[in-house]
C-alpha cells in the first residue's frame, strides 16, 4: 500500500509540475504577443503622427506651435477621422466573431494587423499631447498595469464576481464616450476618464486571472485551442492596456 501511494504522490507531483510549466509558457505567450502588439501600435501612431504633423508653420494650426500637413488634415480633421475612430471597434468585435474559424496563424496576423490599426486610430495623441508626457505616462501605465496583472496572477481571491460589474460598467463608459463626442462636455469627460481607469484596472487583475484559469481547466484540449485561447489573452491585456493608458494621459499629458 505504501509503494502504491509512493507511485500516486509521484505521479500527480509529476502533473502539477507539467501543469506549472504549461502555464508558464502559456502566460509567456500571452504577454510576449501582448507585447509585440503594443510595439506594433507605438511604432504606427509615431509614423502617422510624423507624416501628419509639420515642424514648420502650415495653414492648418491646431495648437499654439503644433500645425498639420495636408495629410495630417485628411487624417484628423476630414471626415475620415470617424472612419479611423471606429474601424479598430468594428474589427476586435469581428475577430471576436470568427476566430474559431480562424488557424492560429491567422489569428494572430489579423490581432498583430489590429494593433497596427490602433496605432493610426491613436496617432492624435502626439499632435495633443507632449512626447515627454506621453512616454511618462506609458511607464506609469506599464507599472500599474505590471502590479494588477501580477495580483490577479497570484491571488487566491476569486475575482470571477467583478467580471459581471465590470462588463456593464464598460458598456456605460463606450455609450458615455460616443454620447460625449457630441457633447464635447469636459465634466463628462473627466468623469469618463477616473471611471475608465477604475474599470480597466480591474479589467486587468480580472483578466488575468481569468486567462490562468482557462489554461488549467482546458490544459489538455490541444495546441490549436490553447494557441487561440493565448491570442485572446494576449488581445485582452492589450485592450486593458491600451485603454488604461488613454484615460491616464487625459490627467497627466500635457497638451501641446
Amino acid at each position: 500500500m505504501a509503494d502504491y501511494n509512493s507511485i500516486r504522490a509521484g505521479q500527480a507531483g509529476a502533473r502539477r509540475v507539467s501543469i506549472d510549466e504549461g502555464l508558464r509558457t502559456h502566460m509567456n505567450k500571452v504577454y510576449g504577443l501582448m507585447s509585440v502588439g503594443m510595439i506594433i501600435t507605438a511604432v504606427a501612431a509615431w509614423l502617422m503622427a510624423s507624416l501628419a504633423i509639420s515642424a514648420d508653420p502650415t495653414p492648418y494650426q491646431i495648437g499654439s506651435s503644433t500645425y498639420l500637413t495636408e495629410f495630417g488634415r485628411t487624417l484628423f480633421m476630414s471626415p475620415l477621422k470617424w472612419v479611423i475612430m471606429f474601424a479598430p471597434l468594428a474589427v476586435v468585435f469581428a475577430f471576436g466573431a470568427m476566430l474559431n474559424r480562424m488557424s492560429v496563424a491567422t489569428a494572430q496576423a489579423v490581432f498583430l494587423g489590429y494593433a497596427a490599426l490602433m496605432g493610426i486610430s491613436i496617432s492624435w495623441i502626439f499632435a495633443v499631447y507632449t512626447g515627454f508626457s506621453i512616454v511618462q505616462t506609458f511607464l506609469i501605465t506599464a507599472i500599474s498595469f505590471a502590479g494588477l496583472s501580477l495580483w490577479g496572477y497570484t491571488t487566491k481571491r476569486d475575482l470571477s464576481g467583478m467580471g459581471t460589474f465590470l462588463m456593464m460598467g464598460l458598456i456605460g463608459l463606450l455609450v458615455a464616450s460616443v454620447v460625449n463626442i457630441f457633447l464635447a462636455s469636459s465634466a463628462v469627460q473627466f468623469a469618463i476618464s477616473v471611471i475608465g481607469v477604475l474599470i480597466f484596472a480591474g479589467l486587468t487583475a480580472f483578466d488575468t486571472q481569468n486567462i490562468k484559469n482557462t489554461y488549467l481547466e482546458m490544459a489538455h484540449s490541444g495546441e490549436e485551442f490553447l494557441g487561440k485561447s493565448a491570442i485572446m489573452g494576449a488581445l485582452r491585456l492589450y485592450l486593458d492596456f491600451l485603454n488604461m493608458f488613454m484615460f491616464l494621459l487625459q490627467f497627466f499629458g500635457n497638451r501641446n
